[in-house]
């Protein structure tokens, strides 16, 4: 048997003629396409542009909502051409009698006005002063001196006062109790 040479292994590039097979190029896109986590990336990134520009021009440019769009005309509130229509009625001076925890004598003055909606209700309220004040003197002897310490208890004090007053004074209404003068001594 004759030797047989040994020929070279083949080279996987190489063709039957062993010409070099032709390497085809993929184009960029078909990269972008191919490679899943790159397309997520760049996808995610169009997105969070997207959503960016979107909000920006919501707050720069349709913020106004109908409005000349100046920033200056926007910041300062509008001033009413007629003052609002409010009148005020002070109720008398009360000095009632609170609990203390030690069981001392206490005493609250206190000095209220009524803001009410327009002057024609002044004298229907003031008609009904009697009402209110007992309202009052109610509400008030069973406070604690705890309980009209701090900013919290004045607007706790305030709140029920209002409930009190819009109840006793039914067909009126009245907008706010005006805190004028509070003593505890």
């Amino acid at each position: 048997m004759a030797k047989q040479e040994k020929l070279p292994a083949p080279d996987p590039e190489e063709g039957e003629e062993g010409e070099k097979k032709v390497e085809t190029k993929q184009g960029f896109v078909k990269k972008l396409l191919g490679n899943k986590k790159l397309l997520m990336i760049a996808g995610g990134g169009a997105l969070v542009l997207l959503l960016g520009v979107g909000a920006g021009l919501y707050f720069f440019v349709f913020s106004g909502s109908g409005s000349s769009g100046n920033a200056e005309t926007a910041s300062v509130p509008e001033i009413p051409a007629t003052p609002p229509q409010v009148a005020y009625y002070d109720v008398p001076d009360l000095i009632v009698n609170i609990q203390t925890s030690d069981g001392s004598a206490a005493y609250l003055k206190l000095s209220v006005s009524l803001e009410l909606f327009t002057a024609e209700e002044k004298a229907g309220v003031q008609a009904l002063t009697p009402r209110i004040v007992d309202q009052f003197q109610g509400y008030l002897r069973e406070l604690r001196a705890d309980d009209l310490k701090g900013s919290a208890g004045i607007m706790r004090i305030k709140e029920e006062l209002l409930r009190r007053t819009n109840v006793a004074a039914a067909p009126y209404r009245v907008r706010d109790v005006l805190l004028k003068e509070m003593i505890i001594q």
